[in-house]
């Protein structure tokens, strides 16, 4: 069950991220959904190994260098949704920290 809170949450997280950010163009709630899904697996599967080889970077930066994995992550699930399109890589980058933000804040408020 924590799995579809978690899910949830960042499906509203991507949700309002897209209609606030320029740059962002999301069909639907529907697609926020999928969005987090198609996230979630991908960060699942790829998230650890791009952490593990840049575990340097991530050390050097205090962790900051997470934020450009999680674009990386984004861009990826930016590829595969049909309905979800993001115009450029600093605009992924500027969602993913917005979206990283949104979701802790919704999670910490719970």
């Amino acid at each position: 069950m924590s799995t579809l809170v978690n899910i949830l949450i960042l499906s509203i997280a991507v949700f309002l991220v897209a209609n606030f950010l320029p740059g962002i163009r999301i069909k639907n709630f529907m697609t926020a959904v999928i969005v987090a899904i198609v996230y979630s697996v991908i960060s699942f599967l790829f998230g650890w190994l791009l952490i593990l080889i840049s575990l340097p970077f991530i050390i050097i930066t205090f962790g900051l260098f997470k934020l450009v994995i999680n674009a990386i992550l984004l861009w990826g699930t930016d590829k595969l949704v049909q309905d979800f399109k993001i115009r450029d890589f600093f605009t992924t980058f500027i969602a993913a920290l917005c979206i990283t933000l949104v979701d802790s804040f919704i999670k910490w408020a719970l």
